[in-house]
């Protein structure tokens, strides 16, 4: 939580961001967003960076994932995000272009737009990128009419005509697997090199043929399915679907600036990125999961190993904090390296809304919920109020101290998070007050209970937010990140829904989007979010 939250920079601040957490995950499929997911439920804070560029996004279904069997690879996706992000965990759309150890034992991770993070622990997610032979029609009909692999796509091809192209002794380890599902399969020999005669003599007697031709081209039928296979002597194979093994290439370039290079694969059919048991690379404090690791890996696998490999950094972040008898908060890290240098954070003057608001109210005692630099606080004090202010940031609420010794008032303040237990006592507020502040989700909603709870019977809630519809827009990751991920915080619509469903407490006067008042720092967000509640007297 701060004064004016995250989603705006002062007009004379860089338009780069620098955020901190305590572990930064590049990839947000299947290993990341379970390896974010165990991190999280540690209370760690935690950034997933994912450019949307899985590794199974041309596929229509995922198959042998217990439980998810059938969905489509961006329905899991799309669940795991909801997932990691009710427990406060951000996901920021964007790209990773490089990585670095900094000499404070931590990392950088440069991202597109020139942002950056910092974090005590890195999880490496980028998964892999399969390079198909060069052979006119492949890529068409990837993921679709072509395939790899029996268990993910096997059972949708059985009964049908199958050409395997056989580019390494390896791939025919799935022919036995691809004779049991089909109807009829050719094995074609595109790269005969290193393969033993026997094998073939053993396909053969059990009734798969193999063709020793080199494949020209995938052919398709006008409705776009696979029709057959052309060899380079003109014969044209039948076929429903192609089976072909492509090289697996490790997707670890970002990780090479930190000291990280992909090396061969035991089974000589790609790269991938070492790591030990725990999951931790030959760099300490990066770890990795997924088919980075291993190119085996399906989804149901890569998952259960991201989920490990989170509980390993846990166990590493809980150890080194015992060593150091700390309890180090990383939400608290990031806001106060906002607060850290010398110049103003935000505009110094009160929220307009709140002016405009509580004009016509009796002053009593307020808490601000969020202060900040004390702006908001330091209008409410001058104006007769008793004021409470509370901020996660030490370094938010030493600005505020000062401010209010300059001027001779009094702010009772409070170093804490909406998330604590019974963060603010068991007083109650005439004004409760949340200005453009934020706090992160959790699954029983501990922060939006600590904050409605602090309204006195008779007392006013006042919420005012940024209109964030526009940070829900596509951009370019090629060229931008996306700083801030809203949907891990609690927003003004849930608080209100909160109220909505409690009409004998709770009395909604206002609810609606405005035009935001002018003197805020500001420059991202036209349109605030105005909430204002009064709780019913006893």
């Amino acid at each position: 939580m701060s004064e004016h939250s995250a989603h705006g920079p002062h007009p004379a601040l860089p338009q780069t961001l620098e955020r901190h957490c305590d572990v930064a995950v590049i990839g947000g499929s299947a290993a990341g967003l379970a390896g974010a997911l165990q991190i999280a439920r540690q209370r760690r804070s935690v950034i997933v960076v994912d450019d949307g560029t899985p590794r199974n996004a041309p596929a229509a279904h995922m198959h042998g994932y217990l439980g998810r069997e059938g969905v489509a690879p961006g329905e899991l996706r799309t669940v795991g995000r909801e997932e990691v992000r009710s427990y406060g965990a951000e996901v920021l759309i964007g790209r990773v272009v490089g990585a670095h150890h900094r000499d404070d034992g931590r990392f950088q991770l440069d991202l597109t737009g020139g942002h950056t993070l910092v974090t005590r622990r890195v999880l490496a997610a980028t998964g892999l990128t399969d390079d198909l032979p060069r052979i006119d029609g492949l890529d068409e009909q990837w993921g679709r009419g072509v395939i790899h692999c029996p268990f993910c796509h096997g059972f949708e091809v059985r009964d049908r005509r199958l050409v395997q192209i056989v580019t390494n002794p390896l791939h025919l380890h799935q022919t036995a697997l691809f004779r049991h599902l089909a109807d009829h399969l050719t094995a074609v020999l595109h790269d005969p090199a290193g393969i033993d005669e026997e094998v073939l003599d053993t396909l053969t007697a059990s009734g798969v043929a193999v063709e020793r031709h080199r494949v020209r081209r995938v052919l398709a039928a006008p409705e776009g399915n696979v029709s057959g296979v052309e060899l380079d002597d003109g014969c044209v194979l039948d076929a429903d679907a192609v089976v072909v093994g492509p090289r697996f290439r490790a997707r670890v370039e970002v990780l090479a600036g930190a000291g990280l290079t992909a090396g061969p694969h035991p089974t000589g059919v790609g790269d991938a990125l070492a790591v030990d048991p725990r999951g931790e690379t030959a760099v300490p404090g990066i770890y990795a999961a997924g088919n980075l690791t291993d190119p085996s890996l399906q989804a149901l696998p890569s998952a259960a190993q991201g989920s490990q490999v989170g509980a390993m950094i846990a166990f590493s972040l809980a150890e080194e904090d015992l060593r150091s008898a700390a309890r180090l908060s990383g939400e608290e890290a990031d806001w106060d390296h906002r607060y850290s240098g010398d110049d103003q954070a935000w505009s110094g003057n009160p929220n307009g809304t709140l002016v405009h608001e509580i004009r016509v109210q009796a002053p009593g005692s307020a808490l601000d919920v969020g202060a900040g630099e004390g702006a908001d606080a330091l209008w409410l004090a001058e104006h007769g109020w008793r004021v409470t202010a509370t901020d996660i940031s030490g370094n938010a609420l030493a600005r505020a101290r000062a401010e209010a010794e300059r001027r001779g008032l009094s702010l009772d303040l409070i170093h804490g998070d909406v998330n604590d237990p019974a963060p603010f006592g068991t007083q109650t507020f005439d004004l409760v007050s949340l200005q453009y502040g934020s706090f992160k989700r959790t699954p029983d909603q501990r922060g939006l209970r600590n904050l409605l709870d602090a309204v006195a019977p008779g007392g006013t809630l006042l919420v005012v937010h940024h209109d964030l519809s526009p940070m829900l827009e596509p951009i370019d990751v090629a060229s931008q990140t996306r700083m801030y991920d809203p949907e891990a915080f609690v927003g003004v619509d849930e608080i209100a829904a909160a109220l909505s469903a409690d009409p004998g407490t709770w009395r909604i006067e206002v609810h609606e989007t405005r035009p935001r008042p002018p003197g805020a720092a500001s420059i991202h967000h036209i349109n605030d979010v105005v909430l204002r509640a009064t709780r019913r007297a006893s």
